[in-house]
């Protein structure tokens, strides 16, 4: 019942013919969407995880240099060494044990390099308070 004419036996008429304008795609209306980026390839993710690794053992290192804390021999051949594993085999363990398969330092390691920002924070906000 959605479409009656007054005069039975006629339907609905158009005064004039439906014309088509140009094309879809000249119009820039419907055209497709630009390609999705594509997906990080997993060497791609390996390169930046080591990139970020070797950025935060130098940021440690730098941030005790600023801050006037001397970190001991240990801790200073830690950095070192570790970082030069990082750069030479893309991670600073063997042992799949040790740490996630795809991470560049075990557990241990990770726990150590916060240890060393700990104690660089701590240390740098001492003097800081004794002056006040």
């Amino acid at each position: 019942m959605a479409f009656k004419s007054k005069t039975p036996g006629k339907g609905l008429t158009r005064k004039s013919e439906l014309k088509t304008k140009a094309p879809l795609s000249s119009r820039g209306g419907l055209s497709s969407r630009p390609a999705a980026p594509k997906p990080p390839s997993p060497l791609d993710e390996k390169k930046a995880l080591q990139k970020r690794t070797l950025r935060a053992l130098e940021r440690a290192k730098k941030a005790a240099a600023e801050a006037g804390v001397d970190l001991s021999e240990w801790e200073n051949d830690f950095i070192d060494s570790v970082s030069d594993r990082v750069k030479t085999y893309g991670r600073a363990f063997a042992d799949p044990d040790k740490g996630a398969i795809n991470g560049t330092l075990s557990l241990l390691q990770g726990v150590k390099l916060r240890e060393i920002r700990q104690k660089v924070k701590s240390r740098a906000a001492k003097p800081a308070e004794e002056e006040n």
